[in-house]
């Protein structure tokens, strides 16, 4: 009589637990998604301010505005305060150019024409980053009469 070599389904099944098992505890360590995650939601956030700047400073111009340290541009989503043609640094005028969210972006308090977004989830009502997240925001840097582009710079340090 011939004996059939090969696997049972219990052997079979116990194989899938443990490779089930594996990679649950593994597979966290060589993915950092959350991480991954918020680079791309900072770099969203550069490239929406930067088209929304974009867009701001060509209405500026066709209005005659661009050349003025303290003027309105008038665009879709309503006004816009500008400085040489470009969005100004406050949390107002960022909402309105590139169309963020309160509920999705705090924005800390501006400090010499420089203001900082952090994804909401990583900051306090206040501004304020949680610890652990004061490298992880976008900063915008609002045009002066010497530096006419404005200056939009992703941090992504300590996002994971």
């Amino acid at each position: 009589m011939k004996r059939n070599a090969g696997f049972t389904l219990i052997e079979l099944v116990i194989v899938i637990v443990i490779l089930g098992i594996l990679a649950v505890t593994a597979a966290p360590k060589f993915l950092n998604l959350q991480g991954d995650a918020r680079i791309s939601t900072l770099n969203g956030a550069k490239a929406a301010i930067s088209g929304g700047a974009s867009l701001v400073y060509s209405k500026a111009v066709i209005q005659g505005k661009e050349t003025s340290s303290s003027a309105t541009a008038t665009v879709n989503n309503g006004t816009v305060n500008t400085a040489y043609g470009y969005p100004k640094a406050t949390a107002a005028d960022l909402k309105m150019a590139a169309d963020l969210n309160s509920s999705d972006w705090t924005f800390a308090a501006p400090v010499s024409g420089v203001i900082k977004l952090y994804p909401a989830t990583l900051a306090s009502s206040s501004g304020v980053p949680t610890a652990g997240y004061e490298n992880c925001y976008v900063q915008y840097t609002e045009a002066t009469s010497t530096s006419v582009a404005t200056t939009i710079v992703p941090t992504t340090v300590n996002c994971g």
